[in-house]
Parts: structure tokens; C-alpha cells; sequence
């Protein structure tokens, strides 16, 4: 029995655009003192994995491979989707890959974690659970009624009792409340051969087209054409709202997706980073930026773009993303 470090690295950062493009999504931008999030994400797993295995896609498993070869990390094994068809599937991907009684610790490459001695004490909780046959989620205890995440409701025993979609700012209000919802972080802790079993179980379309997607890989590669058979669903809907094995480990580390500019702007503020310019933050650009009379804009510039907006408006990016697609996909790239 292994213990692998997972990253899932097809993310493409939409909420983050222009910063955070398709030929460079958020998690291989060296924000934080030339370091990556997706460095960062293999650097806090050494303590605790034997092995790391990286799922990604065709459009950016170069740059997971250059940031590999920065963090001085020889041996690994990669795994290149095609096409992108969900969690649910690369997940399956890398438990095909890895021995049935492996443990694998899955995590999102754009997450920014600090506390590193209670991430490692969450994570060897999640490992005995995990031996025990349990599929472990892991829950932030939330600091603000946030209507960016979706939210986990469990019981004292750690039992999952219900997955929230991602709630207005009323009904997060009464999930912080309670006392008795996590923010879902979107990491997992498993052993290889049970996340399989009850994805057979509970999406048996997902499990046979991604087993035969993998059966036929080349060196990691995946074929397109096989790719399109699965069934693009994330693991929360095929799994883990399903599956009667789920423990959440809670955790108050600090932590966050960084999924917006305006989680960005908090993790900036709370390490005191001068891109916070008083009551502002300037990002991309190297001039410099006043704000005149203005408080809680962000001013996102690179290349060929700009963005300026409230800070409060951070979900919506996403809407300039799904725009831009189909008026100016030129601007994604």
C-alpha cells in the first residue's frame, strides 16, 4: 500500500480571466514569490505520499511538467486527457492507474493552503479513515457567509449528511449559523479500489467508459475519441452525493480555491502583500496605479485586456469568460 499524491491540474481559472488564461491557467502563475500554486501543491504532499500522480489535459500538461522539473521531482506518472469530462473521470483515471489498496490523496492544483502542520494532521485523519474503507472529503470551517463554495452539512460521528449547492448570501447566513456546514474543498482521501467500487455502483456509464478509456492509453495519453463516450460529471454528483461511505474531516487552516479575484484580494490583505493598494488591489500591471475617491475596485491588466470592477462582483467574471467564448475567444487563449 502507497500513499499518492493526486493533483488535478484541468482547471482553466475562468473566474481569474484576464489573468488566468487557457495557454496559462491561475494554478502555473507565479504569484507568490515566483512560485506557483501547483508547485505548492506538490511541496505540502512530500511529508506524507510515496508517489505523485498528475492528471491534466493536452492544452497544459507542458507547463505541469516544467514546474515538475523546477519543484526537483524526478519520478512521477502523468496521465493527459484529451478532452476534459469532469472530476469523476479523472479521478477514476488515476485510481486505474494506481494498485487497488493505495491511498490516494486528491487535490485541486489551484488551492492555497497555510498551516502546515494542521493540513498534515487533517490529512493523517483523512489516511486512518480512509484504511477504513471510507471516502473522506475534507471541509473548511467557514469564516463568512461565502456564496462561492458549495457547502457540506455532517454530524458530530463526521458523517456527510448532505452536499449544498453553492447557496445566496441568506441561505449561507443560516449555514454559517447552524454550526453545522463546512465549505467543500473539493480534496479527497481514498483508497484506490473503493472510490471504484462505488463509482461502478452509483454511475456505472462513468466507470466502463473511463476503464476503457484507460485501458487503451498510450504511455498516459488518452484517446479523444474514446473520451467523448464518458459522461463529463463532476465527483460530488456521481459519487459522493451517493455513496454511503463519506466522512468529512473538518479543518481551520487557512485555505482557499482562489477562485476568484476576491478570494485573491483576502489572501493578499491577510499576508499583508503590497498588490493591496489601500482600499484597492492592482494586479498585472507594472505601472503605477491610483485610485482617486474609489474603494473595493479591482484593476486586472495585461497584454490585451483590462478588467476593472467592485470587488463584490468577482463571481461574475465567469459570465465575461462564457461571453468571450462565443464573441472573442482570442481573448481566452
Amino acid at each position: 500500500m502507497k500513499i499518492i499524491n493526486v493533483i488535478l491540474s484541468g482547471g482553466v481559472g475562468s473566474r481569474l480571466w484576464p489573468l488566468s488564461r487557457k495557454s496559462r491557467p491561475k494554478q502555473y502563475i507565479p504569484l507568490f514569490d515566483n512560485n506557483t500554486l501547483f508547485k505548492m501543491t506538490i511541496d505540502r504532499n512530500r511529508a506524507i505520499c510515496d508517489e505523485l500522480i498528475v492528471v491534466g489535459n493536452i492544452d497544459n500538461y507542458e507547463l505541469s511538467r516544467k514546474d515538475i522539473r523546477e519543484a526537483g521531482v524526478s519520478a512521477y506518472r502523468e496521465i493527459v486527457e484529451a478532452t476534459p469530462r469532469n472530476t469523476a473521470a479523472s479521478i477514476a483515471f488515476a485510481a486505474f492507474c494506481a494498485d487497488p489498496e493505495d491511498i490516494l490523496i486528491v487535490c485541486p492544483s489551484d488551492h492555497i493552503i497555510t498551516g502546515k502542520e494542521q493540513y498534515l494532521a487533517a490529512i493523517e485523519k483523512a489516511v486512518v479513515l480512509a484504511k477504513e474503507n471510507y471516502i473522506v472529503t475534507f471541509g473548511s470551517i467557514p469564516s463568512r457567509p461565502e456564496t462561492g463554495y458549495g457547502y457540506i452539512e455532517y454530524n458530530d460521528e463526521l458523517d456527510v449528511l448532505s452536499f449544498k449547492e453553492k447557496p445566496d448570501k441568506e441561505t449561507a447566513q443560516l449555514y454559517v449559523d447552524s454550526g453545522r456546514y463546512l465549505w467543500n474543498s473539493g480534496m479527497f482521501c481514498f483508497k484506490a479500489k473503493v472510490y471504484l467500487e462505488e463509482l461502478a455502483t452509483y454511475n456505472h456509464a462513468i466507470y466502463e467508459a473511463s476503464r476503457i478509456t484507460w485501458e487503451q492509453n498510450r504511455d498516459g495519453f488518452l484517446s479523444e475519441v474514446l473520451m467523448q463516450d464518458i459522461p463529463a460529471e463532476s465527483v460530488d454528483y456521481a459519487v459522493m452525493e451517493h455513496s454511503r461511505k463519506i466522512k468529512v474531516v473538518p479543518f481551520s487552516f487557512d485555505w482557499s480555491d482562489l477562485g476568484s479575484f476576491e478570494s485573491l484580494w483576502e489572501y493578499l490583505e491577510k499576508n499583508d502583500i503590497r498588490q493591496l493598494n489601500e482600499k484597492n488591489l492592482a494586479i498585472g500591471t507594472t505601472k503605477h496605479v491610483e485610485f482617486l475617491g474609489l474603494e473595493n475596485l479591482v484593476y486586472v491588466e495585461t497584454d490585451d485586456a483590462i478588467l476593472i470592477m467592485p470587488k463584490n462582483m468577482s463571481q461574475d467574471v465567469k459570465k465575461v469568460y462564457e461571453r468571450l467564448e462565443k464573441e472573442n475567444p482570442d481573448l481566452l487563449a
